[in-house]
């Protein structure tokens, strides 16, 4: 059932046809505090407390083009230790050690963060969410009573050494080495060769005195995978025995931030070094493992990492308000041309300027809804597995999180880049300055879409859950397993069936009206969009399964494959996580109370859905889900939607809550 009263379907004359159209009702006006609340979600009161901490921040962000690199890593070490102090980067933490021991508040304390210096947020990810996570989740309790409290209150500042000059996205093949010496009951940490030396890891050139270090465990000449080591780099300042240190210099952003190069040659550390809570080498020497299969263990051990890259899906969010506060209140008060009236026009009056402004402050909604359930998620799923009890979270509920967690980060960070690239057009050249904020936003979260993850790796991670769900490999699959979707639909029915038109056949049923694809009177119907979503979603995996299996039954190798098929396999994660969006969001609209509030998110639901019909229309018409003046209409609803938005856009982006001195652009705001 639609959550709001439907836009009244367009009248016989058409705006094209020489009849004007009629001006849409605007949506009616509502308290910015109410939407603020309805989007801080659970975590308000944790997201109000790090706003009311971020206008300390503005002296840093303005001052940062003025420091030299030096200067500015020093001065956004300075701060993080101000913030470790008031507790908010520790809220993730138990409190046994310092910590508030609420998941979902560090991740909201995190993403709001975000709106302030990048800088300084990225740093605290790598303290406390990369460094402390990995002490956290891959350690016993021997490392948290040793190290958790120093790390919550930044006395131990650390560095997550995972990535290497040579490998990033396969850490399965990392070079480092860690070799068990029986007669020293030491660990042997050590890079092999150049491509094995740990790079662009946060905080190693400057700042960290210890490192987590991911690299190939072996033990009594077997090699059991990749592992994490606590392995000091700095005594005294200086590198630790060993340990070769040098500064990866200047990045395209984020140069308050202190990356480097890692090196070890033969470093020697205590056996209990090893973060062992997955695995073990015993006081007699042997490897032990509560996890025997050893891809099933590597997996396991990363997915209790997945804290990070939620993480970063948020910052990427609250980036894109960031801009988009910026550029609405710029448009909302700049002129530009005489339109006969003798008053210049308000650039957000314009059709195009609405265009290109609006549907992005309903994605970003959007995305914000998404990241709400994605956190929740995470929270619940951390709490489990950290209770009291000590029980494990089961692996489906695992796999579904670290699924919705790469594909939430994948669109969130490629819609920081998107908003803040149109943000900083739509201001013109007051969007070039500096002082103005763009130059920053651009340059701090360009790298959000290949760390934490390349998003396109991300993605294909989303599509193999998604073909692999009940298998082990594509050789396993028969054509149940590959067909059969996480939409939440039955598949029961079509077992007996073949290939996608069974497939087909059955999703039609969803979709409003049957057939007739030319009526319009439930186009603004949120039932309606998520039908089309839903059915793009299973026609693109079902056409990616047959492909795969029709390769595998010709007796090609799974990789080759694959291969071949990849742009298929993103685009079919990329609808999975599409629909996953839209559900999010349509859910965040029926939870709200009655009011005006629903009502202006209602109509930025409607215009998010139609928008990425819209843009993908070209498929739709394809695959017989739109016809030609179906398609037309859909045009003119986002068009409509546009203008009915317009008179709530400042507030719309007001909601955000984006304190003003951390914008910079105060000529812009208006």
């Amino acid at each position: 059932m639609a959550t709001h009263v439907e836009t009244p379907a367009p009248s016989a004359s058409r705006p094209d046809e020489g009849a004007p159209a009629p001006a849409p009702a605007g949506v009616a006006p509502f308290d910015v505090a109410e939407m603020t609340a309805a989007l801080d979600g659970r975590w308000a009161q944790v997201r109000r407390d790090v706003r009311a901490q971020l206008p300390l921040e503005a002296e840093l962000i303005a001052s940062a083009d003025d420091l030299t690199r030096a200067e500015y890593r020093e001065r956004v070490k300075d701060v993080l230790l101000e913030l470790a102090a008031t507790g908010q980067t520790g809220l993730g933490f138990p409190t046994s050690h310092g910590g508030g021991g609420d998941v979902g508040a560090s991740i909201a304390a995190f993403e709001t963060l975000a709106m302030g210096d990048l800088s300084l947020m990225v740093k605290a990810g790598v303290q406390f969410g990369l460094f402390g996570g990995a002490v956290l989740q891959l350690g016993t309790k021997a490392h948290h009573d040793a190290y958790l409290r120093d790390i919550v209150e930044g006395r131990l500042l650390g560095c997550f050494a995972m990535t290497e000059t040579g490998h990033g996205s396969n850490v399965q093949a990392l070079g480092t080495t860690a070799t068990y010496d029986p007669a020293t009951d030491e660990i042997v940490v050590h890079t092999p060769e150049a491509s094995a030396t740990k790079d662009y890891i946060g905080n190693a050139a400057a700042h960290g005195t210890m490192a987590a270090v991911f690299a190939q465990l072996v033990v009594d000449g077997e090699e059991h995978g990749v592992h994490a080591v606590l392995v000091p780099i700095r005594v005294d300042g200086e590198p630790a025995p060993g340990v070769t240190l040098t500064d990866d210099g200047p990045k395209l952003g984020l140069n308050g931030v202190d990356n480097g190069r890692i090196a070890f040659d033969q470093v020697r550390v205590p056996r209990g070094n090893l973060l062992d809570r997955f695995a073990e080498i015993t006081d007699e020497g042997r490897y032990t493992s509560t996890i025997a299969n050893p891809n099933r263990r590597f997996f396991t051990m990363l997915g209790t990492l997945v804290q990070g890259r939620v993480s970063v899906g948020g910052a990427g969010v609250s980036a894109a308000k960031a801009a988009l506060t910026i550029a609405v209140r710029y448009g909302d008060h700049r002129r530009q041309f005489d339109t006969g009236d003798g008053e210049e026009q308000v650039l957000l009056d314009y059709g195009m300027h609405q265009r290109r402004l609006l549907p992005r402050v309903a994605r970003t909604y959007a995305l914000s809804a998404a990241q709400e359930v994605l956190v929740e998620r995470l929270h619940e799923v951390s709490t489990a597995r950290n209770g009291g009890s000590g029980t494990e979270v089961d692996d489906h509920a695992q796999r579904e999180l670290e699924s919705r967690a790469a594909g939430t980060k994948a669109l969130a960070t490629w819609l920081a880049t998107d908003v803040i690239q149109e943000c900083r057009e739509a201001c013109g050249g007051a969007g070039y300055l500096a002082e103005n904020r763009f130059a920053a936003l651009k340059a701090d979260t360009d790298v959000f879409t290949t760390f934490e993850g390349d998003n396109h790796v991300l993605l294909q991670l989303v599509a193999k859950g998604l073909l692999t769900d009940y298998a082990s490999s594509f050789e396993d699959l028969d054509q149940f397993g590959l067909v059969r979707m996480v939409t939440g639909l039955a598949v029961e029915t079509v077992v007996e069936k073949t290939g996608a038109h069974a497939l087909l056949e059955r999703v039609r049923d969803l979709l409003p009206g049957g057939d007739d694809w030319s009526s319009e009177a439930r186009i603004a119907d949120p039932e309606y969009h998520l039908a089309m979503y839903r059915f793009r979603e299973e026609h693109l995996v079902s056409g990616v399964a047959r492909r795969l299996k029709r390769g595998i039954d010709r007796g090609e190798k799974a990789g080759a494959v694959f291969s071949r098929v990849q742009a298929h396999v993103i685009a079919a994660a990329r609808a999975h996580v599409e629909r996953l969006v839209l559900e999010a969001f349509v859910a965040k609209v029926r939870a709200q109370p009655a009011g005006p509030v629903r009502d202006a998110l209602a109509a930025l639901c409607d215009l998010h859905a139609l928008a990425g019909i819209e843009s993908d229309r070209a498929w739709f018409l394809e695959h017989g889900r739109l016809t030609v003046a179906r398609s037309k209409a859909i045009t003119r609803e986002v068009e409509t939607l546009c203008a009915r938005l317009r008179p709530v856009a400042v507030d719309l982006v007001d909601a955000f809550a984006v304190p003003r001195e951390v914008l910079r652009a105060e000529a812009l705001l208006g």
